[in-house]
């Protein structure tokens, strides 16, 4: 008994609709079994109120608070979310921007492995935030990995270090860049000696490599800091397989602080990162 427009103010601007027409509407829409139809009010207002978190890994618990954080502004801004994986490969990852930029009313990008250029063409299309890495003209944020890197050594200037071996992520990985010049930077100003191993694969089979590198080398040094907890978790199973103690012969730091830290013994020393915020 109202206009089609009554009914759709009822559900997409409620604050327009008088309250008691507005209960009538709903109640009828509940016996009628009605819901909105997403894909017909884009058709009508060219939004879709759907946003994409495209990841490099979803299997890396360091992108999980990240996920939750973007989940619960989603949707307290009304919007659903949706995920996209591009497997740590930049080909893949255009490929799921130029697909997923006509669907969605917006693009978090995390773990960007594609080239500025090429993300810098998508943020044409539909607006895009990129996490951990600084693509200039496109709206970035990042964590501060220069702290980061300067707390790690300080910690492990004062357990005695004088030489540090990073275990070294993805190649066109920003944080991986960032993360060995401020590790290096901090190392020189206390006199310390900090040299690269890698890359790894950011997963803990990727640390099992390192630490098996480490072992048989043996010449570097009694400290380590990994790209992620999960490569620092790998290198911690391969050298204590080989009979090295952790932390007495060997001191291991991670980053990321995420929950897979905790599950291992003795529990991973690792650098917190704010991804939920």
């Amino acid at each position: 008994g109202v206009a089609p427009s009554t009914v759709s103010r009822t559900f997409s601007r409620p604050g327009r609709v008088n309250a008691q027409t507005a209960a009538r509407i709903r109640a009828v829409a509940t016996e009628l079994g009605y819901r909105a139809n997403p894909q017909a009010r884009a058709l009508s207002t060219t939004r879709t109120m759907m946003l994409a978190v495209v990841l490099a890994d979803v299997t890396n618990p360091g992108f999980f608070e990240l996920v939750r954080g973007a989940g619960a502004a989603a949707d307290a801004a009304g919007y659903t979310l949706v995920l996209a994986e591009t497997q740590e490969s930049a080909e893949r990852e255009r490929d799921l921007l130029e697909a997923t930029a006509a669907r969605v009313d917006g693009i978090v990008l995390a773990g960007a492995r594609g080239s500025d250029a090429g993300i810098h063409q998508v943020s044409k299309v539909v607006p895009v935030v990129v996490v951990n890495r600084d693509v200039r003209g496109v709206p970035s944020v990042v964590v501060d990995l220069e702290h980061g890197a300067r707390v790690t050594v300080e910690h492990l200037a004062r357990l005695g270090h004088t030489e540090i071996t990073y275990l070294a992520g993805p190649e066109a990985s920003w944080p991986d860049g960032m993360r060995w010049r401020s590790l290096r930077q901090a190392a020189q100003e206390r006199g310390m000696r900090v040299r690269r191993s890698g890359p790894y694969e950011p997963t803990v089979q990727g640390g099992v490599c390192a630490g098996e590198r480490w072992y048989s080398g043996r010449g570097g040094g009694t400290a380590v800091v990994g790209y992620n907890d999960l490569l620092a978790i790998g290198f911690i199973r391969a050298v204590t397989k080989a009979g090295v103690q952790v932390p007495g012969d060997v001191s291991v730091v991670g980053f990321d602080n995420t929950s897979s830290a905790e599950l291992i013994s003795p529990a991973l020393t690792t650098v917190a990162a704010p991804m939920r915020e």
